[in-house]
């Protein structure tokens, strides 16, 4: 069969015409955009689809629905800002410039230098416009570490997380400049009831509520700025204040958890601490339900401008719930469930926290991975969903789980390392189901115990002394990932 050169020719042109339109649409087609939201000492187990029975938290239980839950993801340490590190520039705490919170005063914390590269500036050079809103903490206001020197375009919220410690403060940052809030007086974080007030009078801890909403003006903000950027690919990292002590929520939020006939004894802070409360649980409660309510303002905002297949949702928390029993009444609400530690500690329950990514047409909704991934890896996993895997930095121990997140099969994360100086000083390992944990390290002791936690989750049962050949396999191992540091010396290794 032969055809005339007189049709051809129109054929040939057509072909060359929709080639032409197709490559074209590639080259425009847009980045997804990322929203990345990271919660404050908020534990394992206090979300719902984590298993939480007291906590209302809907709009991160729909968002589990949506998308895929880890069961055994991990923050970048133990405590904000070393965790947080870890979290921007995808290198694990053996690597990672900050190891522990350290203040420099007048306000701010240790500093990430200009050669440390993190995930707004690698996505910055892609064309993503990058907001940073809520709790900074890695560099303070005149610093090398500031936010918008670091790839950010836009900040709204606390640069020191000392300040971040009461959410009726004086003042916010907006980008390089304070914002008034109208709290006069400002709330502090730290301080007891009045003199001589009656502790059983609930109308005495009245002073240690304030009219300007800290996290209600962030949120807003974020939400903004979906509005502002929904024309261009946009990072949006919100590292939320909540639910970190001191206990401060508006009496409207606080009011659906009064009805619930807790026993909810008063903190006083008979032991220091931070601003007293006369019903802590309820307030603790209506923190974390009130940081879900905000979660949802901004994903219906994605939702409302039409970008929710455009839009790669990741939500997990800083480290583990917090130790101060007075304060936040971990067990009763089961705030780690099975997990040992807390807050500060690298057992289970210090740093293995919730992970939920959603992605619709990528991400198959209700799935569930006991992939151990952890903060290092959300560097490489963004920029691989995003389809640019050549902008990750060779010098990152970041693994991408984007296979896991896309169905397909991957292989397991040969180890996943952490070093923590403070709290007595401590050093772990997994690999595979195997934990090596060194704890009071600063007293000398080198002992290493061991844990099987697919067995043991509970870290209940040191089997160090059955096992003697894997502990002196991932000895080995913690002695290759550590690298000394001069700041932040984990002794008596440095």
């Amino acid at each position: 069969m032969s055809f005339s050169p007189r049709f051809l020719a129109p054929a040939l042109l057509l072909l060359s015409l929709l080639l032409i339109t197709d490559l074209a649409a590639a080259e425009n087609k847009r980045l997804p955009n990322i929203v990345l939201i990271v919660a404050d000492d908020l534990g394992y187990r206090e979300l719902g689809s984590y298993g939480q029975k007291r906590i209302r938290t809907p709009r991160l239980d729909e968002l589990a629905a949506e998308g895929m839950r880890f069961t055994q993801f991990y923050s970048g340490n133990a405590v904000c800002a070393p965790s947080r590190c870890v979290l921007m520039t995808g290198k694990h705490p053996g690597h990672a410039v900050v190891r522990d919170n350290r203040s420099t005063p007048p306000e701010g914390q240790w500093p990430i230098p200009d050669s440390e590269v993190t995930i707004a500036e690698l996505l910055e050079e892609l064309g993503y416009v990058s907001g940073a809103f809520g709790k900074w903490g890695l560099g303070g206001p005149e610093s090398t570490g500031r936010p918008m020197v670091q790839g950010f375009d836009r900040f709204f919220g606390y640069n020191c997380q000392a300040h971040a410690h009461s959410y009726y403060p004086s003042y916010l940052w907006n980008d390089e400049q304070h914002i008034a809030l109208s709290n006069d007086p400002p709330v502090p974080g730290h301080a007891g009831l009045p003199k001589g007030a009656d502790p059983a009078d609930p109308r005495s801890y009245d002073v240690f509520k304030g009219n300007d909403y800290a996290p209600k003006r962030i949120n807003e903000q974020a939400v903004k700025f979906v509005h502002d950027n929904k024309d261009e690919p946009f990072f949006l990292y919100y590292p939320t204040v909540i639910p970190h002590v001191a206990l401060h929520v508006p009496d409207e939020e606080l009011a659906e958890y009064l009805d619930l006939n807790w026993e909810d004894p008063p903190f006083t802070r008979p032991r220091g601490g931070y601003t007293p409360h006369f019903t802590p649980r309820a307030a603790y409660a209506a923190m974390i339900t009130y940081m879900d309510r905000s979660i949802g303002k901004v994903l219906d905002a994605v939702d409302e401008l039409g970008l929710t297949e455009d839009t790669i949702v990741i939500f997990s928390s800083d480290n583990g719930t917090t130790h101060l029993k007075d304060e936040v009444d971990y067990d009763f609400f089961n705030s780690v469930g099975e997990l040992r530690g807390l807050k500060g500690s690298l057992y289970e329950g210090g740093v293995r926290v919730p992970c939920l990514v959603r992605w619709p047409g990528h991400v198959k909704a209700g799935t569930v991975s006991d992939r151990v991934a952890g903060f290092e890896d959300i560097m490489p996993t963004i920029l691989d969903l995003v389809g640019h895997k050549e902008a990750v930095p060779e010098e990152i121990d970041g693994i991408s789980f984007a296979p896991t997140l896309l169905g397909k099969d991957q292989e397991s994360r040969p180890f996943l390392y952490r070093e923590f100086a403070s709290y007595g000083g401590q050093q772990s390992i997994r690999v595979g189901d195997w934990k090596a944990v060194r704890q009071n390290m600063r007293k000398g002791n080198l002992e290493i115990e061991l844990y099987h936690l697919d067995r043991d989750p509970g870290e209940l049962n040191n089997v160090a002394k059955q096992h003697p050949e894997v502990v002196e396999r991932l000895k080995a191992q913690m002695a290759e990932q550590h690298t000394p540091s001069e700041v932040f010396p984990l002794k008596p290794l440095d």
